[in-house]
């Protein structure tokens, strides 16, 4: 991939009276907004030759042109950290995240996270933000995650993201026998005391989860839900709203409910569940180059598996 980008682009007469940020979006639809602002602003991007603003208007016949470098985005580290790579071309990549390993370097989690193990799989990604991660899972939760390996793959994903029509489906196992599906429609934000969790709060952003039952034990469901929106900690605060929290949760999750009867193998399993039991089982979105759609799935992990059918030999509640 080159380091520079070079494009131009003539402003058509019908944008005549628009701001030059809102033409430049129109006209070099691969890059975001805000990006496209920082350009003008820097002088990457021109308007017949001459520096200009991102409010000035245009009229229409004028030339844009675009000469910019792709700069490095943040100063964080390589990493060789193993990676299980589902899908991989030149504008996407995929993968199956374990659990244990953090996204994205915040305070507390400066290296060893998939970023840093993004950078060493792919250098290139240096030059796109936070290292083309462009949606994310909590440290604990396992599952498929789409990772843009360019700024226009990046501002692609981002759009369609944004568009809801990338389709993410979950698998958990909640608290608590549900009798059906639903579909869960609860703004979310910061809890109002506790910062380092969210809540279901009114005036927070939108957020809606549809959930169905797959299997129902003694105390406890296997659940599918698909997400219409990607707030952070979505599932698990929504599961908890409807008092069906994910088993592990140690955030969100209630007091442990242990079946009567139940042996001491699944007691062990339900006290000592290591993490929240929530898996990214599926991703469905158009590539980015050619709208074709693309589609990938992982089957639950280990620890969820032995989780269900200890689960199923305690016994399971015909439908």
């Amino acid at each position: 991939m080159s380091d520079r980008i070079r494009l131009s682009a003539q402003v058509a007469s019908e944008s005549g009276g628009q701001r030059l940020d809102q033409v430049a979006a129109q006209l070099f639809p691969d890059f975001s907004r805000s990006r496209l602002q920082s350009w003008i602003k820097d002088g990457s991007l021109t308007m017949d030759g001459k520096t200009v603003r991102t409010r000035d208007t245009v009229y229409g016949g004028e030339l844009l042109e675009l000469d910019a470098e792709r700069e490095a985005q943040g100063d964080w580290q390589p990493e060789a950290i193993d990676l299980d790579i589902v899908y991989e071309d030149h504008a996407l990549l995929v993968i199956n995240k374990p659990a244990g390993l953090v996204v994205h370097p915040a305070a507390g989690h400066q290296d060893g996270t998939l970023l840093n193990a993004l950078l060493h799989h792919a250098p290139e990604l240096a030059k796109v933000p936070r290292a083309g991660i462009v949606h994310r899972l909590d440290k604990d939760t396992t599952g498929l995650m789409v990772v843009a390996k360019t700024l226009e793959s990046q501002n692609d994903l981002v759009n369609q993201l944004q568009a809801r029509t990338v389709t993410r489906e979950y698998e958990c196992v909640v608290v608590g026998v549900m009798t059906a599906g639903g579909k869960v429609d609860q703004p979310i934000a910061r809890h109002g005391t506790n910062r380092q969790k969210m809540a279901v709060v009114a005036g927070g952003k939108d957020a809606v989860s549809h959930y169905r039952v797959i299997n129902r034990f003694r105390a406890h469901t296997h659940v599918k839900v698909k997400l219409e929106t990607g707030r952070t900690h979505q599932i698990r605060v929504h599961m908890s709203h409807i008092h069906s929290p994910l088993v592990g949760d140690q955030t969100y999750g209630g007091r442990l409910r242990i079946p009567p009867g139940a042996s001491q193998a699944l007691i062990k399993m339900l006290r000592e569940f290591p993490r929240q039991a929530l898996h990214a089982r599926r991703l469905e979105l158009q590539h980015p180059d050619d709208g074709r759609t693309m589609r990938w799935e992982k089957p639950l992990p280990e620890d969820m598996q032995q989780l269900l059918a200890m689960l199923r030999d305690d016994g399971e509640i015909d439908e």
